[in-house]
């Protein structure tokens, strides 16, 4: 019998698998990599009398491995704010999803917990650009300005840390992050002591710098589209940057485009913060795209496709 903990190496899902370790400890074979790395459950083995719990990546995408897994026997758990096609009915599949605009994964797993570990799912959410949300729970919770100012940026951070082309690219590979967190109970101690937040703002300030150079290219009245060029720093840089501009401008919808060594791009699409809707839509009409309603992305988008896709962004949010 064997415990898998799958997880997106983003801010989400790893503070959804810290707020449940830190209420269910146990030792448990850790899948997990880059953001655009979603269908992890391809890389579990899973058979029956083993335990899978899968944190922040879309039943969608993982579909036909979730199948596979239930065939044979396995119990699976799954905590996700992803699209998540056509519900799956098995007595050993226990999904808790919701696709609503304004939560995420780690706000699912606090609601499901009681609120219990309450400061981790703030970073989570501060991490998917959920800043109302975020800190109206800090007000509730009566944290200072300056404690909810440390959530803000742990989130972002960690967030930060997940964008790469591979984990070779990254700062930290999610799954040694996962490992440097269990021993804490709120994120105050981990920002202060782990060592992780003060390494991460240099990269993260100076990718940024970077990014803030880049000119708009005006697609319609409401929405915007920014090109990156094929660096690394780009490619670490294109999901803060999106959540960024969302919140700055936020009757505008954006897309940024990193190019790949390929020649295709990668592609972060944030639709207006005062109109959180259609992300998902717009990008699921193009191979390998994927999300959520605010907040979406494409893998891979062919060159030759870079024109439709501007257009159908002008037609979802131009106007």
């Amino acid at each position: 019998m064997t415990r898998y903990d799958v997880f997106n190496g983003d801010a989400d899902g790893l503070c959804a698998l810290q707020q449940l370790r830190l209420a269910f400890p146990a030792d448990a074979v850790l899948v997990t990599g880059t953001k655009r790395d979603v269908r992890l459950l391809e890389r579990v083995p899973a058979q029956r009398g083993d335990t899978v719990t899968v944190l922040d990546v879309s039943v969608e995408a993982n579909r036909a491995a979730l199948t596979r897994a239930l065939d044979a026997g396995a119990v699976v758990e799954w905590f996700d704010h992803h699209y998540a096609g056509e519900p799956i009915a098995a007595s050993n599949f226990a999904p808790h999803l919701d696709a609503a605009p304004r939560t995420c994964t780690s706000l699912i797993v606090d609601d499901w917990l009681g609120g219990r570990w309450r400061a981790w799912a703030l970073v989570a959410a501060f991490g998917d650009n959920l800043h109302a949300e975020a800190e109206r729970l800090a007000r509730a919770e009566g944290y200072s300005d300056q404690q909810t100012r440390t959530l803000l940026e742990l989130g972002q951070c960690l967030n930060y840390n997940a964008y790469g082309e591979s984990v070779a690219d990254l700062y930290f590979d999610p799954a040694e992050l996962a490992t440097r967190m269990r021993p804490y109970e709120d994120p105050f101690a981990f920002a202060r002591d782990a060592g992780v937040l003060q390494r991460l703002q240099l990269g993260y300030a100076d990718d940024m710098t970077h990014a803030m150079r880049a000119v708009p290219q005006a697609i319609g009245a409401h929405a915007r589209a920014y090109f990156l060029p094929d660096e690394n720093w780009a490619r670490r840089v294109i999901g803060a940057f999106a959540n960024g501009l969302a919140i700055e401008y936020p009757g505008i919808a954006h897309a940024v485009l990193a190019a790949r060594p390929d020649g295709s791009f990668t592609v972060s699409v944030r639709a207006p913060e005062n109109r959180p809707e259609g992300a998902d839509e717009l990008v699921r009409a193009f191979p390998t795209g994927g999300g959520r309603k605010n907040a979406a992305g494409i893998d891979r988008l062919p060159p030759l496709e870079v024109d439709a896709f501007l257009r159908a962004l002008g037609a979802r949010y131009g106007d």
